[in-house]
């Protein structure tokens, strides 16, 4: 079970971003837990959905306090997001990464206990939930993600997330961190936004409100509705059940790794 939610390149990786472990110079206490065991319990919530008390801890051997504790450390590392640059590292590296057209969009869930960065829906009633903010690349590879309250327009997502896109490497030549064009549908029909996006020498494809129909503009965005559903496989993000956004932005950073994986795997 271990080696397969964690598989050699993924733990190899892993292993390049998470802290070393305390020290105890007192010495006693029980054993710690391995951190490639603690990390499959991870991602088997995250897959899953379970709770931590749910954990099978005869799989895994840790119990799901300790999964917990041990998740809390490395969010407030930023583990998360190091291991996803990585794996986008090693995509790029290897040329899976297409630059040419990227495409934005957001997905609303409803947040089941409130907590940070929730805000009532305007598509569910006012029922309070949160939003998922991605950037992916032609491919539907997730470059950049981010949350907010679920009355957050998408329009104030743009800037955060392209910015947000870190330098990875590519084949040849120098990192990038910015795509070469960029779709979006027309909740970022904002004159502000083309011109923030031409200064930085990104080509803005932004569906125009009355003028252009969203069928032509799905001939290119299918592939962010495709990326949507692959988020859907991590099924801790079918509601959000965490009251700190960190933890929530944590389970979404996850999702993003193991579908990068996936194609890095192949």
């Amino acid at each position: 079970m271990v080696a397969r939610l964690v598989p050699d390149e993924l733990w190899e990786l892993f292993q390049r971003v998470v802290p070393e472990a305390p020290s105890r110079p007192q010495g006693g206490g029980r054993r710690r837990h391995g951190d490639r065991e603690v990390l499959a319990a991870i991602v088997f919530v995250a897959t899953s959905g379970c709770t931590g008390q749910q954990l099978p801890t005869a799989s895994f051997g840790p119990s799901g306090a300790t999964a917990h504790r041990r998740f809390t450390e490395w969010t407030k590392a930023r583990v998360w997001a190091k291991l996803h640059r990585l794996v986008l590292d090693e995509l790029g590296s290897r040329g899976e990464l297409d630059w040419s057209r990227c495409a934005i969009d957001s997905v609303n869930m409803r947040a089941l206990k409130r907590g940070s960065l929730t805000g009532p829906n305007p598509v569910d009633r006012g029922k309070y939930g949160s939003k998922i903010h991605l950037i992916m690349e032609r491919t539907g590879l997730p470059l950049s993600v981010g949350i907010s309250g679920a009355n957050t327009h998408d329009s104030q997502a743009l800037i955060p997330l392209v910015k947000g896109i870190p330098p990875i490497r590519s084949r040849r030549g120098r990192r990038r961190r910015r795509p070469h064009k960029l779709h979006a549908d027309k909740g970022y029909d904002y004159n502000h936004l083309r011109r923030w996006s031409a200064g930085r020498g990104i080509r803005h494809r932004i569906a125009r409100k009355g003028i252009e129909t969203s069928q032509r503009l799905g001939r290119h965005r299918w592939t962010i509705e495709r990326t949507m559903a692959w988020l859907a496989g991590c099924r801790r993000l079918h509601r959000r059940y965490e009251r700190k956004a960190d933890h929530f932005l944590a389970f979404t950073s996850i999702a993003c790794t193991l579908i990068c994986y996936r194609r890095l795997a192949k």
